[in-house]
């Protein structure tokens, strides 16, 4: 006798849900979204203590890297000469080309052309210890530094923290600052007024070709000119100038450098961050030293 088995069929259109005499649990609500202002309003409030943490850290580097320099170990002496000799290869070529264009240009061609309109062509020696000794060389010299030397030393720096390198040193039990940031810090600062002094021959240079061979002064008047406005003030205000220009380049890019976040990208900002600000120091900087230089000395602001 054959037995047929049946098989229910399954239900369709009715959804699955918990068994009888069980209450459904809801589904949470969904997050709120941050509103944008809310956003913009906290970074415009975090804003000035960004800038305040960040001119704090500056001085804190700047701080160990002196304490560094005039303590033994001496270990960041060869290192020193390295960076110093790259600097001075990366930035001579475009620190020449760049001061002479520029003196040629402003305080040659144009400040001639004036002068030529009321006959004084022989008074330009006298302007061009105003111009190229005092102004355009040291700051053409220290933009040039900040944007070819110190940008490179912010991207070797960035680079050695984003592959952890600092970290690997401070783990070896060395210092980083005094191993790597100090050779850099001193050679940026001690090849910038050396390289102002050759910024100044260009300069002049650049003004005499104008002069001379383009609006036909003599050399001895322009020599005359010169050497009767040329004061020892001028030249070690041009000195001293340049060693803060380039101290101030210095603490911007190592800074920067140190201090990187966000890979690769972060590196990126970092130099182009570390640009502007050795860039807003340099203008700021000098323009409080002309002040402060010639309410010292009142006779270089005139002409003789």
């Amino acid at each position: 006798m054959a037995t047929s088995v049946t098989t229910p069929a399954p239900r369709v259109g009715r959804p699955e849900g918990p068994p009888a005499g069980r209450p459904s649990t809801p589904a949470p609500a969904p997050a709120p979204a941050p509103s944008a202002g809310s956003g913009a309003a906290r970074r415009a409030a975090e804003a000035p203590l960004g800038w305040i943490e960040q001119v704090a850290g500056m001085m804190v580097l700047t701080g160990k890297a002196m304490v560094a320099t005039f303590t033994p170990p001496y270990s960041w002496r060869d290192e020193f000469i390295q960076e110093s000799w790259l600097i001075l290869r990366r930035c001579l070529v475009p620190m020449v080309v760049s001061v002479f264009v520029f003196s040629f240009g402003a305080p040659g061609m144009q400040a001639t052309n004036i002068t030529a309109i009321f006959g004084t062509v022989d008074r330009m020696g006298a302007f061009d210890v105003m111009a190229s000794v005092r102004e355009l060389s040291g700051w053409i010299n220290g933009m040039v530094i900040a944007g070819v030397g110190g940008t490179a030393i912010c991207a070797d720096l960035g680079a050695r923290k984003v592959r952890e390198e600092l970290d690997a040193i401070s783990v070896l039990g060395l210092d980083p600052v005094r191993e790597i940031v100090t050779p850099r810090f001193l050679a940026l600062g001690v090849m910038t007024p050396l390289m102002n002094l050759v910024a100044v021959v260009i300069s002049l240079t650049g003004c005499w070709v104008a002069d001379i061979v383009v609006w036909g002064e003599t050399t001895g008047g322009f020599l005359a000119t010169f050497t009767s406005n040329f004061s020892l003030p001028d030249f070690l205000g041009a000195v001293l100038r340049s060693i803060g220009v380039g101290f101030i380049v210095a603490i911007a890019c190592c800074y920067k450098g140190m201090y990187v976040k966000g890979g690769a990208q972060g590196v990126g900002r970092a130099v182009n961050q570390a640009v502007v600000i050795a860039f807003a120091g340099i203008w700021a900087f000098s323009n409080l030293f002309t002040a402060t230089m010639l309410a010292a000395f009142p006779e270089t602001g005139n002409l003789h």
